[in-house]
């Protein structure tokens, strides 16, 4: 391509708005524009890099045996009320109406159509096991987009479904997916890691998420410092290593505090460490009370509240939920002599406190000399906490560090969720009916290739991992008014294209400082220029990577192109 027909429209500043430096790049890079909020056009660079990534991750789908095909972006209600997710899913699912009424989806994913499909077209288990994929535009409105294509509401996505006889089937297939995954992101050179995850509306059990570690991403990873242990922040196991502390001589005595609902606030107050609090909060489980009870220095996870009760629903409840169930407003609500009929979920954390503060249930009022073992009317231990820094790694190796992760992937062991409540079935051996067993894969393709920027560049721009350049090398006639330096790029351009490499060739007219901000910012591996020593065939062999620099014959130039793509493999 020549650049001076692509269209390639850089900025020198940052455009406002841009945060992160992959939104600011690909902006800067003529990459992307945006059309409106979360919404982007891929201009030709912007597109071709995502191409690129798409190649890579359709080349480990055939590897790994799964077959391409592609399915509607707009899927009728009744699929997704079948599944139960038409409310379920929530405000990101993108709903509307055609000109009779009928309610539609923009598919944020695809499970319920494979499941039609399935119900419709596979009849015997002599057709089973199958995977299918697509790579396709998908759909979701996010309450609040940002970083530019890392969370937007349009994006590219490839979604892949495997389709199985039984429970033995679906491991193997999602073990195939799993090496396929990582694969993808170890050629896009992305420092990933694998940690299992909450499977959210998707439902199902045995899910892995694909994490970019990264500091600007928007999910915690807590990971060993020893092992390979990886989990996301929400899911990750608190070992229950606390030996309960001795009773207090002092019982229970209610202490005034006026206005002072915090943590912070009450130990502040009573001059207390926040570690020797309860902290309280009351939850909605399928509409029922729940109590859970924290080290006043720890966190409560209402994901693990769901998991440990089995419900579909958890939030917490509002202040009038509050008054009514307990009495008091929230802030002074606490585990002492708690009504029979609210299940209280205590974390094991809270033994190790010896006198310690809660809320007495009355307004404006707390408990001091509070000790969980002898005072607690009622309650279950159960872990309800976010593990922290420091805590002992689940895997009983090393302790937990966290670290930023921007996900790219994610994959799942659906069951029959979705083929038991759309009729997906095949006959076995014996002629009996059985569900299909599903499993679901997931890769954000525009949002990889955002990780990938934000990975991979300096100051200056761009520094495109061997795989993902859109380009192998950028070929600039410093002065391409100048007939020999044109000429020799003009040559060079052909016989590069011809060996097969892909090659964007600077002939514009513009200045040398112009020419080389530009191919720093957009990042093509291997930059070659000609200059004041074209008439002998000299030019000058940069590598993007490292900023080497070398002044080589241009017969030397496939050896010396070469030397410089092994350090990109190398990395």
């Amino acid at each position: 391509m020549r650049q001076s027909s692509l269209f390639l429209p850089t900025l020198r500043d940052v455009p406002g708005g841009a945060d992160v430096i992959s939104h600011q790049l690909m902006l800067r890079a003529g990459m992307i524009r945006q059309s409106t909020a979360g919404v982007y056009s891929f201009l030709p660079f912007g597109w071709k890099a995502l191409q690129k990534v798409e190649r890579i991750v359709r080349e480990e789908m055939d590897l790994a045996g799964a077959q391409e095909m592609l399915m509607p972006s707009i899927q009728p209600a009744e699929l997704w009320q079948k599944s139960g997710r038409w409310e379920a899913y929530g405000p990101e699912l993108m709903r509307l109406k055609d000109r009779h009424q009928r309610d539609f989806a923009l598919g944020p994913t695809h499970e319920e159509v494979v499941a039609s499909l399935v119900s419709d077209d596979i009849r015997s288990y002599k057709e089973l096991p199958k995977t299918v994929y697509q790579i396709q535009t998908k759909f979701r409105d996010e309450r609040r987009p940002r970083f530019g294509i890392l969370r937007g509401r349009e994006f590219l996505m490839k979604d892949a479904y495997s389709l199985d006889k039984d429970e033995a089937g679906l491991d193997e297939s999602y073990q195939q997916m799993y090496d396929a995954y990582h694969r993808i992101f170890s050629r896009l050179n992305l420092n990933f890691r694998a940690v299992t995850a909450d499977s959210g509306a998707m439902g199902g059990k045995d899910t892995h998420e694909f994490m970019v570690l990264s500091d600007i991403g928007e999910d915690t990873i807590a990971y060993s410092d020893s092992s390979d242990y990886a989990a996301n922040i929400e899911i990750a196991a608190v070992l229950d290593t606390y030996d309960a502390a001795a009773e207090p001589a002092e019982t229970p005595e209610e202490v005034e505090t006026p206005d002072q609902k915090t943590i912070a606030e009450v130990a502040d107050f009573l001059e207390v460490a926040a570690a020797d609090c309860f902290k309280s909060l009351l939850f909605m489980a399928d509409g029922e009370p729940v109590l859970v009870v924290v080290r006043g220095d720890h966190e409560a996870n209402e994901i693990k509240v769901k998991h440990h009760l089995g419900a579909e629903e958890v939030v917490l409840a509002s202040e009038k939920e509050t008054l009514k169930v307990l009495g008091t407003e929230p802030g002074f609500i606490g585990p002492v002599n708690t009504p029979a009929e609210v299940n209280v979920l205590l974390d094991p954390a809270v033994k190790v406190v010896s006198s310690g503060v809660c809320g007495a249930n009355k307004s404006g009022m707390h408990l001091k000399n509070v000790h969980a073992g002898r005072d607690l009317s009622h309650g279950e231990y159960a872990d309800v906490r976010n593990i922290q820094e420091g805590d002992p790694s689940p895997d009983g190796t090393g302790t937990i560090c966290f670290k930023e992760g921007i996900e790219v992937g994610h994959v799942f062991k659906l069951g029959t969720k979705y083929s038991e409540a759309l009729k997906a079935e095949y006959l076995d051996d014996h002629g009996r009916a059985r569900p299909v067993v599903m499993g679901s894969y997931g890769i954000g393709v525009s949002r990889a290739l955002a990780a990938v920027i934000e990975e991979h560049h300096d100051d200056s721009g761009i520094i495109w991992p061997l795989e993902a350049a859109p380009y192998d090398v950028h070929v600039i006639a410093i002065n391409a008014k100048q007939e020999e330096q044109l000429a020799l790029a003009e040559s060079i351009y052909d016989s590069l294209r011809q060996s097969g490499m892909e090659v964007l060739l600077d002939d514009r007219t513009e200045r040398a400082g112009v020419k080389f901000k530009d191919a720093d910012l957009i990042g093509i591996p291997v930059r070659i220029q000609t200059g004041k020593r074209a008439a002998e065939n000299i030019v000058e062999v940069k590598c993007r990577l490292d900023g080497e620099v070398e002044e080589v014959h241009t017969d030397d130039l496939p050896e010396v192109i070469t030397r410089m793509q092994k350090k990109y493999m190398q990395q």
